[in-house]
């Protein structure tokens, strides 16, 4: 039986060679057969707005049925932190993989209250037994101190610090395709 993926993509322009197309296309790809990546388009990407992306995730979650691998990317990292954080869920959620994503409030040109998570937020996250955090170490759209700040937060996740500078992933991420199929050896 298929695992299902569900990627939730960045803000800005979607599609193929924009924002987080290549490395949806990517992961369709890489995964293969095994896994149905559902990568669902999100109202606004260029002027996002979070009660309309928190309705399209609920729309999507609603859809699914089983074991579901959750994806974000930049900011659909930290929607979905967010989501999961404030609201419960039918699901069974086996991996949790946060790319490039900011964390905000942490610096002033990263303020946006509809955005930024609770308070203790991480007391909040649901039992997910598999968390990774992936960001670029020298990255120059989402600090990497937005990466450090989550690991704080989050212990228990296992950290990716990869080298470059990379945001959009354009050719990929194998340590992520990696991650994931090892959540089903580790079974």
């Amino acid at each position: 039986m298929k695992k299902t993926v569900l990627f939730v993509h960045s803000a800005g322009p979607q599609g193929q060679d924009q924002g987080s197309g290549n490395l949806s296309s990517y992961l369709n790809k890489e995964l293969g057969d095994n896994y149905n990546v559902v990568s669902p388009e999100m109202p606004e990407p260029e002027n996002p707005v979070y009660a309309f992306w928190k309705n399209q995730l609920e729309k999507e979650l609603h859809k699914l049925t089983g074991d579901v691998i959750l994806i974000g990317h930049s900011l659909g990292g930290s929607v979905l932190l967010k989501y999961l954080t404030e609201h419960s869920c039918h699901l069974h959620f086996s991996g949790l993989f946060i790319i490039a994503s900011p964390y905000w409030g942490l610096e002033e040109n990263w303020r946006s209250k509809e955005f930024t998570l609770q308070p203790n937020f991480e007391q909040k996250l649901p039992a997910i037994p598999n968390l990774f955090l992936y960001h670029s170490v020298d990255e120059d759209i989402v600090p990497f101190a937005h990466h450090l700040a989550y690991a704080e937060k989050l212990p228990q996740a296992t950290t990716r610090e990869l080298e470059g500078k990379q945001h959009l992933f354009l050719h990929g991420l194998p340590t992520l395709v990696q991650d994931i199929e090892g959540l089903e050896a580790a079974r």
